[in-house]
């Protein structure tokens, strides 16, 4: 397997285990700026909620702070969205971004995440 995140193939999207999450995250798409949560997470990527997710292929600039660290700023590329239906049928609006150009001090620090949301998500299994 390579280590390209340019990747595009949607099989690889799900060859990482994905975690659910809430963190707040600031993002940016040229002078768009937005703030929103991140409801899951893996070492590839995220999903947003939002209820007006930019289209596939918008580039990104987030920002992240996963309680007591410092903050990560990266940047992901929407690869696919999940939008807003009348009728309220669709209760997880957002997008899929997929994280791009990590340096080896981030993608560290994603998978330390990943990890830590794993243990504590297992933490609460028995209830």
């Amino acid at each position: 397997m390579s280590e390209d995140d340019s990747s595009s193939d949607p099989s690889e999207r799900r060859s990482f285990t994905r975690f659910d999450v809430s963190v707040s995250v600031d993002y940016a798409s040229g002078d768009t700026f937005l703030f929103s949560y991140i409801t899951n997470i893996s070492e590839m990527g995220i999903f947003l909620r939002s209820e007006d997710p930019m289209p596939v292929g918008t580039v990104l600039r987030l920002r992240f702070a996963p309680e007591g660290q410092e903050a990560l700023e990266i940047a992901g590329e929407v690869v696919w969205i999940n939008p807003v239906h009348p009728g309220g049928e669709n209760l997880n609006p957002g997008m899929g971004v997929r994280f791009m150009g990590l340096t080896a001090d981030a993608r560290e620090r994603i998978v330390d995440l990943v990890r830590t949301v794993a243990y504590l998500g297992d933490d609460g299994q028995g209830d």
